[in-house]
């Protein structure tokens, strides 16, 4: 790269990187001097099929005008027949470079994720199915039918508490773990709640354990995760360096899958091959994820270290290395490769790909963010747990609607007994209900049995006390039958 500097500045001191670092470190080991220049046309050399000629770096090493070519130069075996290549200074492979995937929006009724909804639908059957087994049990078996009066040793009938209605009532509380106010007496229906019990234990226990990773970890959408991923389909465009190793390394596959991917990429119009590494990931960043571009691995981790909007994608498809090219038995060839071998011993290598990939030129800005999002759990909003004040607020509203129906149903109930009006008996009840206080309520079945009692004792002509009768209303028999 060229430095950024107000001065204008000649031969080696113009340019800095990776390469230059490099050199510099080699020319200290051997103690050479070198004078950096750049290839006329660009190119890191791709040998023409049809001339058998070579092109960029590899031509200017065959002309015998360069001593050294040092780059991100693959070795690949059509280069290493036409020029001689050091030990590599830096291993690598093919990936994948694509935009980030995108976060899911959270869903309202979230909290319903961890369950998929087979097992809802199982859940819910399940309920059913064991209510109304309690409901036959209970009825079946003869300790369920207890004594309502339990001062009367000798009652007129039994009770069984557990209707239908109840049994619903019983296994919701104990799915919702809040319980009931009564519970089963004989052995088969207490073996019933048992084991819904314990079914009830292992399927909210592991609801609340998935729920925290489901309303806690984000989730991310990205539509292709592989090579395989891209070789599948055709929405996604995806391409390389034209003329590089990269796209020699798919031309020259007999993977089928691979194959594949290089058919797609010559027959795709316009051309998915680009001039430079910089027109692919400018590509990239305006594909609006339609676009995927395939290049070496050490490349991608420069590029991701600096944009935080785009990743690598999947592993490695091969791999190989960066060596320092030369012409054909060039004497250097074996002191520069020891001195690379020297560097890579003293950890001088690694320091210099830290220094140039993760710290100057705008390296590590994407840490930061991808720490604090892997160290810290996020909190909730609103949009992960709003689904939960849906269900709340639809489920007072339905309740809502039941009173008023059992308001209406019982006020015309009690209008049909008392032959009155319905108007004026939903009036009546209506008013005592916005009185607000007081929790007691004289009985209209009671008062109206007072009623006809009285007149009939005047009817008889003889003196009767109520208290005669109210017994009987107590116990629930008409006291003129």
């Amino acid at each position: 790269m060229r430095k950024d500097s107000s001065e204008k500045l000649t031969g080696n001191a113009q340019y800095e990187g990776y390469a230059v670092d490099l050199i510099h470190e080699i020319s200290r080991v051997l103690g050479f001097n070198y004078t950096i220049r750049l290839a006329p046309d660009g190119r890191y050399g791709s040998l023409n099929r049809e001339t058998k000629e070579w092109d960029g770096m590899i031509r200017e090493l065959l002309d015998q005008k360069a001593d050294l070519a040092i780059a991100d130069l693959t070795i690949t075996y059509d280069r290493e027949q036409a020029v001689d290549f050091t030990m590599p200074f830096m291993n690598l492979g093919i990936s994948i470079l694509y935009r980030k995937p995108v976060k899911q929006p959270p869903n309202l009724f979230s909290f319903l994720s961890p369950l998929s909804l087979d097992v809802w639908i199982y859940m819910a059957t399940a309920y059913l199915g064991v209510s109304v087994l309690l409901f036959i049990l209970a009825r079946f078996t003869p300790y369920e039918w207890q004594n309502p009066h339990p001062c009367n040793p000798n009652p007129d009938h039994l009770e069984n508490q557990f209707t239908l209605f109840n049994c619903m009532w019983f296994a919701i509380g104990s799915l919702m773990q809040q319980g009931c106010d009564f519970l089963p007496k004989a052995v088969s229906t207490r073996m019933v709640a048992g084991m819904w019990w314990f079914f009830t234990l292992i399927m909210i226990s592991s609801y609340t354990a998935n729920l925290a990773a489901f309303l806690t970890v984000e989730r991310m959408d990205s539509p292709i995760e592989s090579a395989e991923d891209l070789a599948k389909q055709t929405k996604i465009k995806y391409g390389a360096l034209r003329g590089g190793s990269t796209a020699a390394f798919f031309r020259d596959s007999n993977f089928s899958t691979y194959q594949r991917m290089w058919s797609f990429m010559e027959s795709a119009r316009p051309s998915v091959f680009t001039a430079s590494n910089g027109e692919g990931v400018e590509r990239v960043m305006k594909g609006k994820d339609s676009y995927a571009f395939l290049m070496e691995s050490t490349s991608i981790e420069y590029v991701i270290e600096r944009n935080c909007e785009l990743t690598q994608v999947g592993g490695m498809l091969d791999s190989k290395g960066y060596g320092i090219a030369m012409p054909p038995n060039s004497p250097f060839r074996t002191a520069i490769s020891g001195a690379i071998l020297k560097l890579q011993e003293e950890g001088k290598l690694h320091i210099l790909k830290t220094r140039w990939w993760k710290e100057k030129r705008g390296g590590g800005s994407c840490r930061d963010d991808t720490t604090k999002t892997s160290s810290t759990a996020n909190e909730l909003g609103l949009a992960n747990v709003g689904g939960v004040f849906v269900v709340l607020m639809g489920g007072m509203g339905v309740a809502c609607v039941i009173a008023v129906c059992e308001f209406v149903w019982k006020s015309r109930k009690v209008a049909v007994e008392e032959r009155s009006s319905l108007c004026a008996e939903m009036a009546s009840e209506l008013r005592f209900a916005l009185r607000c206080h007081g929790s007691t309520k004289p009985s209209k079945r009671t008062a109206c049995r007072s009623s006809s009692s009285t007149s009939a004792m005047a009817d008889d002509g003889h003196f009767h006390p109520l208290g005669s009768y109210t017994s009987y209303g107590f116990v629930g028999k008409d006291p003129l039958s």
